[in-house]
């Protein structure tokens, strides 16, 4: 176990080259910091030179591969980090420099345990992508198909699994102040995180999740998963089909190829929506990055480390509440909100219907390009603060995903209104799961379900279970032991020691210019 000195020396660490970035200025500013926050806060950025404006995002890509995964996730937390900060994380890069085709070629050797030449006629050592867990390059195989393959970084695995400690650790002390800090749910946004991350450093499953995707979607025209080719793909090497296309981003070449962008822009719209509502299984790394455009104007997505679930129920209180918004039946968002046990019940739903209100009607009517998606779920996390609304870390993914899709859609069309072009889709889908039809074989279902599910109700009555929420249950999070709890060991004082030592330590090497 990583003892509580080296959690402190990373922190500290860390804590100088945001520092350094201007990144701590809003933490230190904000009147919910807790004082203790607040003067380590202090410590870390004593002796340094600080910009004008802060540049979080530099400072992630700094710090290294799982900040910047980290930076990435907190991109979609405005009531955490602040609205300037989330603003400036969504332009982080996820690249680093390539890795040496040397130790790339002997990765994809140790884990298949033959030569490359036995599973590749050839293959480019330039990659065409390199981000912080993987990198990506073009190979040919031994039947001749062109392929992408993806590496894991050599030692990635174990880099991540110290930093992702450092996470809990810190998580854990901060949610252990109470107040503002608890309500945030740090332990459990840094449980999303690693479950995240660990699905992205094994690539069979990012592998499995394309292959799901591409089953689900197959019906959808217009839109495109690569296969994958299970002979050349384990753990720590996928190998997929090459993608021929221009990037979504390019506007420019994608209209001197002749395709109709506003087309483009309300199909990838409608393609989230049939993921993320229909399906409850959707991509939720769709930055430009990621998407092609094929001839015809089939949209093609590539990596998929990072896929979002939704169940049914929460999906169907997402449906109406995108309706309501849409509508403007702030008293019907209200009501789910409440349904759901987001909101606790001794809040008013009249008076979180007139908040609701206050947040929607200025969005209604507008293209993006005037008031976007982004900015009403700004100004939703700042209600939820008032309402003591807890985090809901199922709905991270989709809020982030949310964000790129219509960031991505303004750059097609910078007129679109991305309310009007899921009103009629969400309308649809509330019609056909929530109409006669589908309220009967729901019945029928849930009869059968419920006589099947007596006895276990029963000893849910008798073990005094609650009655479950709109949130799934948490995962277990992991046990750890605060620091001010060994304040009655002689442990504590060596914590306090190497904690002010690591920080004079840090200072001198950077006064004398070696950090």
């Amino acid at each position: 176990m990583t003892r509580p000195s080296t959690h402190i020396l990373r922190l500290l660490s860390w804590g100088r080259t945001l520092a350094r970035h201007g990144a701590l200025r809003g933490i230190e500013r904000d009147p919910n910091t807790p004082p203790q926050i607040r003067r380590l806060v202090r410590l870390a950025r004593f002796g340094t030179f600080q910009p004008r404006e802060p540049d979080y995002a530099g400072a992630f890509q700094a710090i290294g591969p799982a900040a910047i995964k980290l930076g990435q996730t907190l991109a979609t937390r405005p009531d955490i980090v602040g609205d300037s900060a989330a603003h400036n994380l969504l332009s982080l890069q996820d690249s680093l420099p390539p890795v040496p085709f040397a130790a790339i070629k002997r990765e994809i050797e140790a884990s298949f345990a033959k030569p490359v030449e036995a599973l590749f006629a050839s293959i480019e050592e330039t990659p065409v992508g390199a981000a912080s867990i993987a990198q990506v390059h073009r190979a040919v195989t031994t039947d001749g198909r062109t392929v992408a393959v993806k590496v894991l970084r050599p030692g990635i695995r174990e880099k991540f699994g110290a930093d992702i400690q450092t996470y809990e650790w810190a998580a854990a002390h901060l949610e252990g102040l109470g107040g503002e800090p608890a309500r945030l749910r740090p332990r459990l946004v840094i449980a999303n995180f690693k479950r995240w991350t660990l699905r992205e450093l094994d690539l069979r499953r990012e592998a499995a999740s394309a292959s799901e995707l591409a089953e689900k979607m197959q019906a959808e025209a217009g839109y495109r998963v690569p296969g994958i080719d299970w002979d050349r793909t384990n753990g720590r090497v996928m190998t997929i089909d090459w993608i021929d296309g221009i990037k979504i981003s390019e506007t420019e070449a994608l209209r001197a190829a002749g395709h109709d962008l506003p087309r483009l822009a309300e199909r990838l719209v409608l393609t989230f929506l049939k993921q993320a509502i229909s399906l409850g299984y959707f991509h939720a790394d769709m930055h430009q990055g990621n998407l092609f455009v094929q001839e015809g104007g089939t949209i093609a997505a590539i990596d998929f480390g990072i896929m979002g679930r939704i169940d049914r129920r929460a999906r169907l209180w997402l449906a109406e509440i995108l309706y309501g918004l849409t509508t403007g039946n702030y008293r019907r968002v209200a009501e789910i909100h409440f349904e759901a046990q987001y909101v606790p019940s001794y809040h008013s739903v009249d008076e979180f219907a007139t908040a609701l209100r206050a947040v929607g009607e200025p969005t209604r009517g507008r293209p993006v390009s005037e008031l976007s998606v982004g900015q009403m779920l700004d100004s939703l996390f700042a209600i939820t603060r008032e309402f003591d609304m807890q985090t809901q870390p199922h709905l991270l993914l989709l809020q982030k995903t949310m964000v790129m899709v219509e960031g991505l859609a303004t750059q097609l069309d910078p007129q679109i209104n991305m309310w009007n072009v899921a009103a009629p889709y969400v309308r649809e889908w509330i019609r056909d799961e929530l109409g006669p039809e589908a309220a009967i074989a729901d019945r029928l279902r849930k009869d059968a379900q419920t006589l099947l599910g007596l006895p276990d109700l029963v000893r849910r009555i008798e073990e005094k279970f609650p009655p479950k929420g709109g949130a799934p249950d948490a995962p277990p999070l992991p046990e750890v032991e605060l620091v001010w709890d060994k304040r009655g060991e002689r442990r504590w004082p060596g914590y306090l020691i190497a904690a002010l030592a690591g920080g004079g330590a840090l200072w001198a090497a950077q006064a004398l210019g070696w950090l």
